[in-house]
């Protein structure tokens, strides 16, 4: 299972996520769009806007910090 966490730095949700994902466990990796013009193409051509986190597992696609859809996702 791959994990991506789309994010920036004074992002407080995107903290709150990987905080999450690592409580639970779960390896992930950080892509900051603000390093990389590509991360942040790839958030817009994934959610159609620029809100922040995205993660990503495998196929599904999750915006924002929805713990439910998470566990869900990662059949916690």
């Amino acid at each position: 299972m791959e994990v991506k966490v789309y994010t920036t730095p004074t992002c407080p949700w995107c903290q709150k996520v990987k905080e999450w994902l690592k409580k639970n466990k779960v390896s992930f990796q950080e892509l900051d769009v603000t390093e990389s013009d590509t991360y942040r193409d790839e958030v817009l051509e994934k959610t159609g806007k620029m809100a922040l986190p995205v993660i990503e597992i495998d196929d599904i696609v999750i915006s924002g910090f929805d713990e439910p859809k998470l566990k869900k996702a990662l059949n916690l």
